[in-house]
């Protein structure tokens, strides 16, 4: 059963909402959902679509904008985490979701230090939550698009109006075509580690 009133996404890019938890939002528009990316708030390109996506997925959400460059550059852990308390409302939440520890695929930098900085602030006394539930995918080290991992701990198969509206959240609001990445990963059945903290 679905008890979570207070929700959080934490995610690296705008789009990522989407592609990995926008199902998940999407299910439970009674939520209060709270989004934050910690990239592209300078992008005149992405920051607007990503407050259209929010939007269509019944959320609210604030950007960062650290580094994004395609060198990934290893960022401080303290200049994530920082990111992340500035960005992120008052707690406590119910629920946070991010980026698993490996990411979703191989491979992106920032995916990894997210979920790392969550964890990390979580352990300091920093984010008050009731539970954590990271992205659960994987790409086979690049030899297939990203899918639900087989044994995570928890898989939920969407529906087909579900997935309908969240592909076009990817395809219509962020514009990616058909044969684009993001298009052809949208993933039909979503996968999360989860990880009950202390109460709230």
């Amino acid at each position: 059963m679905w008890s979570f009133e207070k929700c959080a996404v934490v995610v690296a890019h705008p789009d990522d909402e989407t592609l990995w938890a926008g199902g998940t939002m999407l299910m439970h528009p009674e939520s209060q959902w709270t989004v934050v990316t910690l990239c592209r708030k300078s992008d005149p390109d992405r920051a607007p679509k990503f407050f259209r996506a929010i939007e269509r997925l019944n959320a609210t959400g604030a950007m960062g904008d650290l580094d994004d460059g395609p060198e990934q550059s290893p960022l401080a852990a303290r200049d994530v985490q920082g990111t992340i308390i500035s960005l992120l409302p008052s707690g406590p939440f119910d629920l946070v979701m991010t980026h698993g520890l490996r990411g979703e695929y191989t491979r992106h930098l920032r995916h990894e230090e997210t979920g790392k900085a969550i964890l990390a602030i979580w352990k300091a006394g920093r984010l008050k939550t009731g539970q954590i539930w990271q992205f659960a995918y994987e790409d086979g080290d690049g030899k297939y698009l990203p899918r639900a991992v087989q044994d995570a701990d928890l898989k939920t198969p969407l529906a087909d109006e579900i997935r309908r509206q969240k592909y076009q959240v990817i395809t219509e609001i962020y514009g990616f075509g058909p044969d684009s990445f993001e298009a052809k990963t949208t993933p039909q059945e979503e996968a999360f580690w989860c990880l009950r903290t202390k109460p709230v």
